[in-house]
């Protein structure tokens, strides 16, 4: 089965996820700069969430270089990744309402985590597909950072309702970890 269909859709579903995410930004009524300070709570997880959605429509973009076919499987198991971005809208603007509570930070760092498993799911429903010395196989090796990422957010759940701040601050080092590509994908394609 051809892939170019399901990476259309993800396409698609990712810029209408980024979409709902900023039309949940209201302006402000004031007209002074002094008039945002209420907004920053909720600009700043808007920030973090824009970075998380572009993290996963690049990675997923770098995945499906080194894919060269799908099946039905895979239709679902993408979906299933769709379905856990597709909350980040309102796990975002919760949590941008209720600054740093626990049930928000919480529920956030669970669709993280989701989104993250089901990203896992979707590369072991790809291998099988693929020949054990495959590019994707080469590319996805031990994804050592895909396995740290899970175990932060297994982390923050229990310390959003501790300690919240530290929930945020592993979501945000989790960010920062995967702002750069994976380049594990990008050494097998020029290899």
């Amino acid at each position: 089965m051809s892939k170019g269909r399901l990476e259309a859709f993800s396409d698609g579903v990712m810029a209408i996820i980024i979409t709902i995410m900023v039309l949940e930004l209201s302006p402000p009524a004031g007209v002074e700069l002094g008039a945002l300070r209420p907004l920053l709570p909720k600009f700043l997880g808007y920030i973090l969430s824009f970075i998380y959605v572009g993290i996963y429509w690049n990675n997923h973009h770098h995945l499906f270089q080194v894919v060269r076919r799908v099946d039905g499987r895979v239709l679902w198991a993408n979906l299933h990744l769709l379905f856990w971005l597709s909350l980040v809208p309102f796990v975002t603007a919760w949590m941008g309402q209720n600054v740093l509570a626990a049930w928000p930070v919480a529920l956030y760092g669970l669709v993280l985590l989701m989104a993250a498993v089901a990203y896992n799911l979707m590369t072991m429903t790809l291998r099988p597909l693929h020949e054990a010395d495959s590019p994707l196989a080469t590319a996805l090796g031990r994804d050592i950072k895909g396995k740290a990422s899970v175990i932060a957010y297994v982390a923050a759940l229990p310390l959003a309702f501790v300690w919240p701040w530290a929930s945020y601050a592993l979501f945000v080092l989790v960010a920062l970890v995967w702002l750069v590509p994976d380049r594990r994908i990008e050494k097998t394609l020029t290899a």
